[in-house]
């Protein structure tokens, strides 16, 4: 039985998701594939003593988006691919006896910064079996990010401009794949019979009142504060996942409209739809969830951006899919706006068509068909030298 590696790890949590939703879609479709989901945190720290006695920088980077604390990670990211490429022949050491103990027919990375380490690994040790790079960004943020230059691995590209970079970075259009999207969970594109009216007045909302639908990820950020009390006038719903205590504040905060505080709910899906809109950071799951189920968007730009969404924002500017704002200190007139144009903004969205999520299987089953034929593409390649 073939068998397919999904790396991930947990920064942010969109990694993880997009692992999941994959594995799902590749069940549904009925491949005869044996799925694993490899975190790549364990394989490098098994026993957790670097994030028990250091620290977890997972835990970290989710502890600084709960907090919004955002400004700055620009520099960090230069540090953190400078320390990657220190610790490179000691990535390969460990990856490389990985691929040798566990034996994958295919290995696809859902996480940016280690692709070198993993694709040479990978080579070195197992030589002919492809390696694919599944980009959870609607583009990339050279150098060194999701795409690396001089790798003979495929690429997964859920936008043209995304596509036109893994071209401008030298590889063999013949190894960069297509998609229409984002990976988002295929219960999103379930059938519903919700009825939006009963629900709403069921979860104390105005059935007749536009709502808006506040998410920043899995931990949520305090700048759901800000927006709630700039908009008390606005029927939200405010979803805060892991942070009870966020979820708290936010109810002792006095309303006028209807208000729906949530904390973490495995029904996403059905929650959003009762919105009419949505308010959040620009980040490739978020937006491409709401935006497939028809929810214009409201999100920001300014320092505190973090450096891979910053052209997200100019993907819904440019597309007409929603609202940039400098900041959520002007969400209020700029709310009052969006619902002003709805239906403009919602005939756009509606043009939209993303089944990346069940196009990604056939895109890797076609992978490994070429694969097994004499001189395709990814057969009989050499160890690589594991120098920078």
């Amino acid at each position: 039985m073939t068998t397919i590696d999904l790396v991930y790890f947990n920064a942010g949590g969109g990694h993880r998701a997009s692992a999941l939703a994959l594995q799902q879609a590749i069940a549904q479709r009925g491949l005869d594939w044996t799925v694993r989901l490899v975190n790549l945190t364990e394989v490098l720290d098994p026993l957790g003593s670097f994030r028990k006695y250091a620290f977890s920088p997972e835990d970290y980077y989710n502890a600084r988006l709960a907090r919004g604390l955002t400004l700055g990670l620009r520099s960090e990211l230069k540090l953190l691919q400078a320390l990657i490429r220190l610790l490179h022949p000691t990535l390969m050491k460990v990856l490389q006896q990985h691929w040798l103990r566990t034996e994958p027919d295919l290995v696809v990375s859902l996480i940016p910064n280690f692709n070198r380490a993993l694709y040479q690994s990978l080579a070195a040790s197992l030589p002919g079996v492809p390696f694919v790079t599944v980009l959870t960004d609607i583009a990339d943020y050279p150098p060194h990010f999701w795409i690396e230059p001089d790798q003979e691995q495929h690429f997964i590209c859920g936008s043209p401009r995304a596509v036109q970079q893994a071209l401008d970075a030298g590889h063999a259009p013949a190894r960069i794949h297509a998609s229409s999207g984002m990976i988002i969970r295929p219960d999103f594109y379930r059938a519903s019979d919700l009825d939006r009216a009963t629900r709403r007045a069921e979860l104390g909302l105005d059935p007749e009142r536009p709502t808006g639908v506040v998410m920043f990820g899995g931990h949520g950020s305090r700048s759901m504060l800000s927006i709630a009390s700039r908009l008390p006038d606005t029927q939200l719903i405010l979803m805060c996942g892991h942070n009870a205590k966020l979820a708290g504040k936010l109810r002792a905060l006095p309303v006028v409209a209807p208000r729906l505080v949530l904390g973490f709910t495995p029904d996403v899906a059905d929650i959003m739809r009762l919105g009419d809109f949505f308010i959040g950071k620009p980040g490739p799951g978020s937006l491409s969830e709401a935006l497939h189920l028809g929810l214009p968007v409201v999100v920001t730009r300014n320092s505190w951006t973090m450096p891979q969404e910053r052209y997200n924002t100019q993907w819904v500017r440019d597309n007409g899919y929603g609202l940039v704002l400098p900041s959520f200190r002007v969400v209020q007139p700029a709310v009052q706006a969006l619902i002003a144009q709805l239906p403009d903004f919602q005939r756009r969205i509606g043009a939209m068509r993303n089944r990346a999520v069940f196009e990604i299987p056939d895109i890797l089953a076609d992978i490994l068909r070429s694969n097994e034929k004499p001189g395709s593409l990814g057969l009989g390649r050499q160890p690589v030298p594991s120098t920078f």
